[in-house]
């Protein structure tokens, strides 16, 4: 039985206790009405819990029989009562036997209904699955957690913040994931112990947003813990330089201050490093006063993106035989692979100059296919950004995109599985992004691109 079911049928047994003072004192003045009216609740009450107790799949049924046998006890004697009240012998045998009855009935229910804990999982997009992966993995294997991953839908926005297009992503999630839908589980009756997130912004993006029913400022109502761990991991903050320390920990501001890290029980974040830069944008936010609030709530234990991340190897994945086609040469050797990453920052940050850097990118990487294969993985928003906050570059954008996959001298990547690209590329090439501090845990090259230079031939 979830902890919250249980709890709750520990606090219906208190009320009860607290009844039959009150039904002793109707009872001893003859006040009949009030009297049944509280028996017949006391009977709903041990109904209730007998329906609970009935329904437990995780307390073995001999131990479920042996509590049913005390509520029966119990509802047996309240009916007694009800039914004869009015009889002095009644009244006596309620009042020296009701409450040791009941105590029988409550600590049998206390110890013999096993407790579990509820733990729901709330990813909006399979691709950031993996910083949930390693957590979820440890959870699920604990025998005392009942968990659930629940993927919660989508929107794209307008400019003007409306809804433009819903994405349920539910069915891309790895196969060993066993999936909850959203529309047929309700948190604010199940009540999960422990909530995780990894949307921190509710309803402050401009690009997208999770559905209103899973921003924080809800869940909060529905769990006795909320934790938010981060999609993305950013590059490890040096605060050791104090003429440089003040301007890194603004910097990290945007990534700080968001609903998502205000509304949480508890925040995971990749380094004791991190940790700082959040207290610090946290307590500057709120002021000084907060500032414990702050460090007992931020956790610098590490990133589950970097703990899976370590463990990649190439050889756990079988790839499509159309990038099998491309990868290896006739003759069975293996062409050098390039993960290529596009971000968002860059594109919103240097407009046409970044639209040209990937054209000559492009260009430069078809000439030497031969030798090197790129792998292009765009971030899965750019699109969606674009046409909200750059609509202008959205039409060159596409032609570039659809050009690259016509032709199918590379591969574009644009599933979920950032793992599987990561495992089998050579080199990393691409934008600053939480992608590179990914990529170096694989200790293999990396090459972030300057749009100011361009191939020479372009």
């Amino acid at each position: 039985m979830h902890k919250y079911q249980k709890d709750n049928c520990l606090k219906t047994f208190d009320v009860l206790f607290e009844a039959h003072s009150e039904i002793i004192k109707y009872m001893e003045s003859d006040e009949i009405q009030p009297a049944e009216s509280l028996l017949d609740q006391c009977l709903q009450g041990v109904v209730s819990i007998a329906s609970i107790v009935e329904k437990d799949e995780e307390t073995a049924a001999e131990q479920r029989s042996e509590v049913l046998g005390h509520i029966e006890e119990y509802g047996g004697f309240v009916i007694e009562t009800r039914d004869c009240h009015g009889q002095k012998e009644v009244v006596d045998r309620f009042k020296k036997h009701i409450d040791k009855v009941l105590l029988k009935t409550k600590n049998s229910f206390a110890n013999s209904i096993r407790q579990t804990r509820l733990v729901v999982f709330l990813p909006y997009k399979a691709s950031m699955w993996d910083s949930f992966e390693t957590e979820w993995r440890r959870l699920d294997e604990d025998p005392d957690c009942d968990v659930k991953v629940m993927p919660i839908p989508y929107y794209d926005l307008n400019p003007d913040g409306s809804y433009r297009q819903m994405h349920y992503e539910g069915a891309d999630f790895p196969k060993d994931v066993p999936i909850t839908s959203c529309e047929l589980y309700d948190l604010s009756k199940v009540h999960p112990d422990t909530i995780y997130i990894h949307n921190p912004y509710d309803d402050m993006n401009l690009v997208t947003t999770i559905h209103p029913n899973f921003y924080s400022k809800q869940l909060k109502q529905y769990t006795d813990e909320l934790i938010y761990i981060p999609y993305f991991v950013l590059w490890e903050p040096d605060l050791s330089n104090p003429d440089t320390r003040d301007k890194i920990i603004e910097d990290h501001k945007h990534f700080v201050v968001n609903p998502g890290v205000i509304n949480a029980d508890k925040v995971i974040v990749q380094s004791e490093n991190m940790k700082t830069v959040y207290v610090e944008n946290l307590t500057k936010w709120g002021g000084e006063q907060t500032r414990e609030i702050w460090e007992n709530k931020i956790f610098g234990t590490g990133s589950p993106k970097l703990e899976r991340v370590a463990n990649l190897k190439a050889e756990d994945y079988i790839l499509p035989p159309e990038w099998e086609a491309k990868i290896l040469r006739p003759d069975g050797t293996k062409r050098k692979i390039i993960l290529y990453n596009t971000g968002l920052s860059a594109l919103l940050n240097e407009n046409e100059k970044m639209i040209a850097k990937i054209r000559d990118n492009l260009l430069i990487f078809k000439e030497n296919s031969e030798d090197v294969i790129l792998l292009w993985r765009p971030h899965p928003l750019i699109e969606a950004t674009l046409k909200s906050m750059r609509p202008g570059l959205l039409e060159e954008y596409k032609e570039i995109t659809d050009s690259f996959k016509n032709e199918d001298w590379g591969i574009f990547d644009d599933t979920p599985n950032l793992d599987r690209a990561i495992a089998i590329s050579d080199a990393y090439y691409g934008d600053w992004s939480s992608l590179v501090t990914l990529y170096k845990e694989t200790g293999k090259p990396i090459m972030i691109q300057n749009c100011e230079v361009l191939n020479d031939n372009a």
